[in-house]
């Protein structure tokens, strides 16, 4: 395995370990207020420091892993179950009146950036975790249904496809059983890849409050409420920014890596066929 894949792994793993470890343990309540120790730098008892609320920053960085990796999930899965199905409808109908519906539905949404999607959205409903999983979702969706139909289109072509359609097959079972099967390594980079901007667009839609409310830890709440106390208290940017940085370059490389390692064509996997 590639140096990318490992190193990626254990980063995630990391995290994903912290949110996971929270669902059941953190050093301290999240929600109590302890004002006298408000704005303590990193120490044996509080190992991040303290908020301005005196609340224990390791804690609130362990659930924030929890409503960042929560939302990205949500996101990317909506994106891939609404995504994938366009794509590849529209690939079996090339040229048709519902590929162009479906590619020109595509750049209307690609038209509006997230942070806009989220803010039409909080306008009607309000702010919140379930309409910024919303917001990213629907910005996912003309992602994987760009990739699933490009890599489709060069499938429709291929020898065994011709065949399955001599034998009878609809365009509808061939793109389940024969398509999907071989675009599927390349739809799990991507989700990797979506699942990494997903964190880093909750942060930013929290950051501008249209993310998790408060009490709910954020990355991007915590940063928004750092920036007026970065002179005298720089930890509390810091450290949830190194979380962000941390997490997203982790799957970066765990998508870097997953791309060589599923690639036949890559170096290790090249000279383990020859």
């Amino acid at each position: 395995m590639s140096r990318s894949l490992i190193l990626g792994a254990c980063l995630s793993s990391l995290v994903l370990l912290a949110a996971a470890i929270s669902f059941v343990w953190t050093p301290y309540d999240y929600a109590a207020l302890n004002i006298p120790d408000k704005l303590q730098p990193p120490n044996a008892l509080h190992w991040f420091g303290t908020d301005h609320f005196g609340r224990d920053i390791f804690s609130m960085i362990m659930l924030g892993a929890r409503t960042s990796i929560a939302v990205a999930l949500v996101a990317v899965g909506i994106g891939m179950a609404l995504g994938v199905p366009l794509g590849l409808t529209a690939a079996a109908r090339k040229g048709s009146w519902l590929d162009e519906l479906i590619m020109r539905g595509n750049d209307l949404v690609f038209a509006f950036p997230s942070l806009v999607i989220a803010i039409l959205i909080t306008a009607v409903f309000g702010a919140g975790a379930i309409n910024a999983i919303i917001a990213i979702g629907i910005f996912n969706i003309p992602v994987f249904a760009r990739i699933t139909r490009g890599a489709a289109l060069s499938l429709w072509e291929r020898e065994f496809i011709l065949a399955a359609r001599v034998s009878g097959k609809g365009a509808a079972w061939i793109s389940a059983e024969h398509i999907l099967p071989n675009v599927a390594n390349l739809l799990i980079v991507q989700g990797t890849i979506q699942f990494s901007l997903g964190i880093l667009a909750e942060a930013g839609l929290s950051y501008v409050g249209l993310g998790a409310q408060p009490p709910t830890p954020s990355w991007g709440r915590m940063l928004a409420d750092a920036q007026t106390m970065v002179s005298f208290a720089p930890h509390l940017a810091l450290i949830p920014g190194l979380a962000i940085i941390v997490t997203v370059l982790g799957l970066n490389l765990l998508g870097d890596g997953l791309r060589d390692w599923l690639d036949p064509g890559s170096g290790w996997r090249a000279h383990e066929f020859t």
